[in-house]
């Protein structure tokens, strides 16, 4: 067993093995997940979250590792979840973004972990959010999340970063894509990388025609901003980190960066009810409460729904 007041006491003090033991605990749905949620709860809460998503290919891993070497510069404490595909054989991060991290590997300001998507759809791992508490109690005040880049399907990054970045570079086919339903309608903030190449400029305006075609925006509404970066060369990261400032800020004074907090809140308490449930309902193979259900289907006297109805309220009366 783990002394969890101990090892969140480790993680409070920068110790990245203990982070990194606290993150495996989440990953490994440990038996002690419910103590470390517990005595994380009162210590997150304050780390900035940003997630960068877009399809492969178009530097998300090059623009993360520049946002990092940024926020440094300005004295911040940094967190970095990068998701991976899993790989078939082990189960782990398959090409961990650890490996094109390595500048800021020696830095104790700077955590990097890459998760393992274990199957999980939209571009997150499941134990994302919790991860993220744990990054944010051991006192990162920005954490970066890089989506694993699966394409226009990865839209669960909105519902977990403060602030959602959608990455695309010319001449890959996203410019084309602009005016399509997923990936690109989710962005807080656009970043044409790789803004060096040819196309860059139409695939820029493009996205300002997509944005020009978007809901309606009353005065004080945030129009998602366009930033053309070269993040190999460090070339506009600057002007990035300064739209990311304007949304944070922005947020906070209208209100947006509570309500998306609560929300997200919402949504993990959702899940997790959930996952209880279907652990729950697995387990009655075999249940004298189903197979009765069952057959009164058959005999026709409940149709399904009913069924499924009493077996619910059964399993909350016991609960």
């Amino acid at each position: 067993m783990v002394d969890v007041p101990e090892l969140v006491a480790q993680a409070r003090e920068g110790r990245p093995r203990a982070v990194a033991r606290l993150i495996s605990l989440v990953e490994g749905a440990s038996p002690q997940l419910r103590e470390v949620m517990a005595a994380l709860a009162p210590l997150a809460g304050n780390a900035y979250v940003v997630g960068l998503t877009g399809s492969p290919g178009v530097g998300k891993s090059t623009s993360t590792s520049a946002l990092v070497t940024a926020y440094r510069r300005a004295g911040k404490r940094v967190g970095v979840l990068a998701v991976d595909p899993s790989s078939p054989f082990s189960g782990g991060a398959l090409l961990g973004d650890r490996v094109r991290m390595s500048d800021h590997a020696s830095d104790p300001g700077v955590y990097i972990r890459s998760m393992a998507t274990r199957g999980h759809l939209g571009g997150l791992a499941w134990a994302a959010p919790q991860a993220i508490r744990v990054l944010d109690a051991a006192g990162c005040e920005v954490i970066l999340v890089e989506t694993v880049g699966v394409g226009q399907s990865e839209v669960e990054i909105a519902s977990q970063a403060d602030t959602s970045v959608v990455l695309l570079a010319p001449g890959m086919g996203d410019g084309i894509q602009a005016a399509k339903a997923g990936i690109l309608e989710i962005g807080d903030l656009y970043v044409v990388n790789k803004a060096d190449r040819d196309g860059a400029d139409a695939t820029a305006r493009e996205l300002n025609h997509m944005l020009g075609l978007g809901e309606s925006r009353g005065p004080g509404d945030w129009r998602p901003p366009i930033v053309k970066t070269v993040a190999a060369r460090g070339e506009g990261v600057d002007e990035v980190l300064e739209a990311l400032e304007k949304h944070h800020a922005w947020m906070t004074e209208h209100g947006v960066l509570t309500e998306r907090r609560r929300a997200r809140a919402a949504r993990e308490v959702e899940t997790i009810a959930v996952t209880a449930l279907r652990e729950r309902i697995g387990s009655l193979h075999g249940d004298q409460r189903l197979d009765a259900l069952a057959q009164r289907i058959v005999d026709g006297e409940l149709d399904p729904y009913a069924a499924a109805d009493e077996l619910v309220t059964s399993l909350t009366e016991t609960a």
